[in-house]
């Protein structure tokens, strides 16, 4: 038998999860995702697709549980002696990977309404792993700890000091990712220490500025509803709609809430899908706008944090629509000209590490994320194996 080290990464539709051995280098054993969640989910895994053998409305906590069976089943040689999560929101409280006791459990579910379309499911994997091997020790990783580098000032919102020292504050998100590409700079910048900006760009999007590989600013906020334009998030509004659907609409918190989180984005400008892939394959000037709207946001964000450092020395994409669309690269490397950036057609139309010409004052490049080896490696250390 071999020990192994379990990953699960629980999103609003998908799980993403991981088996790593626990050898020096934590090689990968396998590793999957489950789709569409709530519509038919399908489960891919090592290069193959099939459907789930669950309901079309199976819950996560069911695919879950199918999902710990699966493993145990598929891997009887290998012995699961710890499990690493994502886990959204960490709040003030929680700014490193931390054990999972009994006492944790509440105080992550009270942050579930920063971030109600992700730490719910995250504490379904946490609640699943333990009926499914209920002695070994579960990590927990969180998306805002690798922004508790940033200065006060970038953390602050113009609100009064009570709402601040209560924890209203700008906290950061996608920070398991951002933590990987910042590890991998060395390989691909000339001065990874540099001014650096880092495009996560998926169906959830922002960005993040670093100096010295640590994060000094970033696009999302108190929630993960800030910044960019997403899929179906908002992104940068003015509250000022909030109290206008409230208070002249006669809408709901509740509905309120369910359209800018579920409802607004790339689906709600388009009419048409959530999917970039979609809208880039669509002729209708609805799809267009909203592919026009999240260029726009982009290089807006990309000014802000550039001014944030004084400068900007390299423009890294990564996610699934960062790593995935040239077009959609190549556009908002063409909104960076200013910058002094000059796209390498051909080199980004085949995705390569680096996009721009070697005469071009901006260096862009395309780095593929892996936030489960980042969990993965944090378990290893914090269980000491």
């Amino acid at each position: 038998m071999s020990n192994a080290l379990l990953v699960l990464n629980a999103g609003s539709s998908s799980i993403k999860y991981a088996l790593y051995g626990t050898g020096p280098d934590l090689p990968r054993i396998t590793q999957g995702q489950i789709d569409r969640i709530g519509l038919g989910p399908a489960h891919s895994a090592d290069g193959a697709t099939q459907s789930l053998p669950v309901s079309a409305d199976a819950t996560h906590g069911d695919i879950l549980d199918w999902l710990t069976q699966h493993l145990s089943a598929s891997f009887p040689t290998h012995t699961i002696v710890a499990a690493g999560h994502r886990v959204v929101h960490g709040g003030q409280d929680f700014t490193g990977p931390t054990h999972v006791t009994p006492d944790i459990i509440p105080r992550l579910e009270a942050l579930a309404p920063l971030a109600p379309g992700h730490q719910p499911h995250n504490l379904a994997g946490i609640h699943a792993v333990a009926r499914g091997w209920p002695n070994i020790p579960q990590i927990a990783c969180f998306d805002t700890a690798f922004h508790r580098t940033q200065s006060r000032l970038a953390q602050l919102f113009a609100i009064p000091q009570s709402l601040t020292d209560g924890g209203v504050l700008r906290y950061g998100f996608h920070g398991l990712s951002y933590h990987y590409v910042s590890t991998q700079l060395e390989n691909h910048l000339d001065n990874p220490d540099g001014r650096v900006i880092i495009a996560h760009l998926g169906n959830g999007a922002s960005m993040c500025a670093l100096k010295n590989r640590q994060s000094t600013a970033t696009t999302m906020g108190f929630t993960a509803l800030d910044g960019l334009v997403m899929g179906r998030r908002c992104g940068e509004l003015d509250p000022g709609v909030i109290f206008y659907m409230l208070r002249d609409l006669g809408m709901s918190v509740a509905e309120v809430e369910d359209m800018l989180s579920r409802n607004s984005g790339l689906m709600g400008v388009s009419g048409i899908s959530s999917d970039m892939r979609d809208l880039l394959a669509s002729d209708a000037p609805a799809a267009a706008e909203a592919v026009d709207l999240f260029v726009y946001q982009a290089c807006k964000k990309i000014g802000a944090l550039a001014a944030t450092m004084g400068g900007l020395d390299a423009l890294v994409f990564t996610g699934g629509i960062g790593e995935n669309s040239a077009k959609i690269r190549a556009r908002i490397v063409d909104g960076c000209a200013w910058l002094g950036a000059q796209l390498d057609t051909d080199a980004n139309n085949i995705s390569e590490a680096r996009i721009t010409t070697h005469a071009s004052r901006l260096a862009a490049h395309v780095i593929p994320t892996d936030e489960e080896r980042i969990i993965a490696q944090a378990v290893s250390a914090k269980i000491a194996l």
